[in-house]
């Protein structure tokens, strides 16, 4: 098939890149920036902003894999409806033009995040009426137009994978190994809270399984999934492993859950009267996200899409130690 990926340049894009060329698919890549190593794997690379007309780039692909958003925990409301809402109407009408049957849209579990906590909940979890941060609140959206794109001439589909990471990531785990290099990473609560993760290969190997049982009369059309590795856990037994794959020590001091809501309401405050648009150290969003056990029942995904997480975390932790060690790191 001839499979187009946006932000085929990013840490999920290329993933999914990587296995699609793997495989002997024709692959092109859309991202805003050029990328040689895209065109070193034999991909065909587009440069041009989601906001574009993108009909051209589409035509003649069988799937769309729509990867590239806005992501962060802070900025302006617009910025993250630009790209993420704006932009992902721009992919439904193009793909609508260049007549692709198949698209597959990378969403996020923080969708149906309401602040609180969410344990072993399902795709019928509804969207909450207020979202803690643009980002969320705007892939919710951007979901929404997804699922709605859904007709005989266009399948859809939304995976939400949660919290990836692995070896390449450019996200969360640099995120975590900042801020304990410099000294300002703290438990929040005494709460063990769970969290789901998912590893790069697993939450890759979803959207192909996605892209190969979607059809519009297919069970999966139309219908938004949960993705991860089906290993909850401690948050900070998870963050701890990664620091210790990356030859850090844990984090052990603590900072109780109202403090650092106290201080996060704070820092946005005086971020928002100074006009700043780099990202506090600490915000609600994120406090909320590390306060709260946010893990998912994956029964859907593993009975319709055949999903089943063939890199376990043990496994992964290894790998991303593994890529420590060769970069110096």
């Amino acid at each position: 098939m001839i499979a187009l990926v946006t932000g085929g340049a990013g840490f999920l894009g290329g993933a999914i890149v990587r296995q699609l060329v793997e495989r002997g698919e024709s692959v092109r890549s859309l991202s805003r920036q050029d990328y040689p190593w895209l065109r070193d794997l034999g991909v065909t690379t587009v440069q041009a902003d989601l906001n574009d007309d993108l009909t051209q780039a589409f035509e003649g692909c069988d799937v769309v894999f729509h990867v590239a958003a806005k992501a962060g925990v802070w900025g302006p409301y617009s910025d993250y409806h630009r790209i993420n809402v704006d932009g992902t109407q721009h992919v439904i009408d193009a793909c609508l033009r260049a007549g692709v049957k198949r698209l597959v849209y990378t969403s996020s579990p923080s969708v149906v995040h309401a602040g609180g906590d969410m344990v072993n909940i399902d795709e019928s979890a509804p969207y909450p009426t207020h979202h803690g941060a643009a980002y969320p609140a705007t892939k919710a959206e951007a979901e929404r137009r997804i699922l709605a794109a859904n007709r005989p001439g266009l399948a859809t589909v939304a995976l939400r994978p949660h919290l990836i990471w692995g070896p390449g990531d450019n996200h969360l785990v640099p995120r975590i190994i900042a801020k304990a290099k410099s000294g300002r990473l703290r438990r929040i609560g005494s709460r063990e809270y769970v969290i789901d993760s998912t590893y790069i290969d697993n939450a890759a190997d979803a959207h192909l399984l996605a892209a190969d049982r979607l059809a519009y009369s297919s069970p999966i059309a139309g219908k938004a999934y949960f993705i991860a590795n089906n290993e909850p856990i401690a948050v900070w037994t998870l963050v701890n492993r990664i620091l210790n794959a990356a030859g850090l020590p844990p984090v052990r001091k603590t900072v109780p859950t109202s403090v650092a809501y106290a201080a996060a309401s704070a820092m946005e405050l005086i971020y928002s009267l100074l006009g700043r648009t780099d990202e506090p150290p600490m915000t609600k969003f994120m406090v909320e996200q590390l306060s709260t056990s946010h893990w998912f029942n994956l029964s859907a995904a593993m009975r319709d899409l055949g999903y089943e997480p063939r890199v376990s975390i043990e496994e992964g932790l290894k790998r991303l130690a593994a890529s420590f060690r060769s970069e110096g790191t």
